[in-house]
């Protein structure tokens, strides 16, 4: 099958591969219809290249066909089944499961790494699992993970179920913004923006949302939030406070993570980090890394005294500094980590079978490809060219 395949920094190539096939009773094995580069795709082709192995299969929002289906899987799919499959590899009888969270899965965790549950062609530190931007994908878990839908809508009505939706959907509701409350989204990108629909469905009072690119700055005002630009807004906290009485948002969603723009000095670390050696570079990411706060720092500013800051972005420092007089004193509440797809499931299912598109889900891709034109969208997406915000192939 043909694959796309990490082979070094900014460097990924679609290859022939061999096909997937069942391992264990509870795989399924699925032909790829729609995947989509994710915003955290992009750490992998930039700064998470110390856990990458050149060949690995990268990919971790995708739909498609089940061909095959183990026996311990029958009971939940058939061949033929569409579905749509949840970037992370969880259980569902766990005790993490059991209690909602799905990302936190005592089944798939990476014990070696220290980490959560496995997810989809993200890095050895989650397990190395072959991704989803490939023609064919084992799936395990299968008995519990994969999500059918029973529609022949787009598949762009159902494809962000496998992660940005329910993570921007985990931000929102994470936030705890109140009645009559302000929610600040910080960055405009897939997320943020899935983060306006979420936010304007659910009845969010004012949204505010901040980037420095027109395109996404335009789509947010469009969706109904008042955005502020970072490119031409001289003090982007003195701004939020005068549209919130002064008091700052009460909720702030951080959509931006560790590669936020705003802080050179951390870019170039970070960068030269990346460039070592795998095990000196993997060695001083877990115990000296540092992320780009810029996004994170700026929450902490623009929430209200007793306000939440809501995390989806990706951080992954060991060593990042934190304002901690600033939030101990604020009195703020942070909320963050990998979402719990299947916990948000069911509500979100029902949005995106709705005929009248609520979230308006088939509007967010700006950009549609083959899967041979991967690597062409990867460089796109990253330098966001053309006005991009989502990248949707078709293998």
């Amino acid at each position: 099958m043909r694959a796309l395949t990490w082979q070094g920094m900014r460097d990924v190539r679609v290859e022939e591969v061999p096909d997937p096939t069942l391992e264990q009773p509870t795989d399924a094995v699925v032909r790829v219809t729609s995947t989509a580069i994710c915003g955290s795709d992009l750490h992998l082709y930039n700064v998470l290249a110390p856990y990458l192995t050149p060949g690995d299969i990268l990919g971790h929002e995708f739909m498609g066909i089940v061909e095959e289906v183990g026996d311990g899987a029958a009971g939940h799919l058939s061949p033929g089944d569409r579905v749509v499959v949840p970037f992370n590899i969880s259980c569902g009888h766990c005790w993490m499961c059991e209690r909602g969270l799905f990302a936190q899965c005592e089944t798939t965790q990476s014990r070696d790494q220290g980490k959560g549950a496995s997810l989809f062609g993200y890095t050895s530190m989650y397990g190395a699992v072959p991704g989803g931007q490939a023609e064919l994908v084992r799936v395990p878990h299968a008995d519990f993970g994969p999500i059918k839908i029973d529609s022949d809508a787009p598949d762009e009505r159902f494809l962000y179920l496998s992660d940005i939706l329910p993570t921007a959907w985990q931000g929102v509701e994470y936030a705890d913004v109140p009645d009559g409350g302000t929610l600040l989204i910080l960055g405009l990108g897939p997320v943020g923006l899935m983060a306006v629909r979420s936010a304007r469905h659910r009845g969010v009072a004012q949204i505010i949302g901040v980037d420095r690119e027109p395109a996404r700055l335009a789509e947010g005002a469009r969706l109904g939030a008042t955005t502020l630009d970072l490119s031409s807004t001289k003090d982007i906290a003195a701004a939020v406070h005068d549209l919130t009485d002064g008091r700052g948002a009460d909720g702030v969603l951080d959509a931006v993570g560790m590669e936020a723009h705003g802080n050179p000095v951390s870019e170039k670390v970070i960068g030269l980090a990346s460039r070592l050696p795998g095990p000196v570079a993997r060695a001083a990411i877990e115990h000296a890394g540092i992320d780009r706060l810029a996004a994170l720092h700026l929450a902490v500013e623009c929430a209200r005294r007793g306000g939440t800051v809501s995390v989806s972005g990706v951080y992954g420092g060991a060593a990042s500094p934190m304002p901690l007089m600033d939030i101990f004193d604020k009195a703020l509440t942070f909320r963050h980590g990998q979402c719990n797809v299947r916990a948000w499931t069911d509500e979100l299912l029902r949005l995106a079978l709705d005929d009248n598109d609520p979230l308006e889900l088939q509007d967010l891709a700006t950009h549609h490809g083959s899967l041979e034109d991967a690597p062409q969208m990867y460089d796109l997406f990253a330098e966001k060219g053309d006005d991009c915000i989502k990248v949707v192939l078709k293998p």
